[in-house]
């Protein structure tokens, strides 16, 4: 997508705290964290939502989690525990139509979802 923030970032047009990166994969730290450990982690095939998902996706978004565990433990947080965020929708939170998953960590989490 021409005008995608991300896609934009997948293509090193707009500069980016880079943490991972595949051939399929980035990850990123996310300019506005809401945690002291906060990074985005996006597939580079743009996909708008969840909604949009479609079976030949579902590799894709397993490797994704795969990659969130490999972050965690670079980052120091996989045995502590970390949050997983993923918005889908206006209602939902969402304003990049380009799915992502948000890593949290650093901090406890309460029961309570801003």
């Amino acid at each position: 997508m021409e005008d995608c923030i991300f896609c934009k970032i997948i293509n090193k047009e707009i500069p980016s705290q880079m943490i991972y990166e595949d051939e399929e994969i980035i990850a990123f730290k996310d300019i506005q964290p809401i945690a002291p450990i906060h990074i985005l982690v996006i597939p580079k095939k743009h996909i708008k939502s969840l909604v949009e998902l479609e079976k030949e996706d579902e590799i894709l978004i397993g490797k994704i989690y795969t990659v969130i565990n490999k972050i965690a433990k670079e980052q120091g947080i996989l045995e502590k525990g970390y949050r997983v965020m993923v918005n889908c929708g206006k209602d939902g939170g969402q304003t990049v139509p380009h799915v992502h998953f948000h890593l949290l960590g650093g901090k406890q989490f309460g029961e309570k979802i801003v």
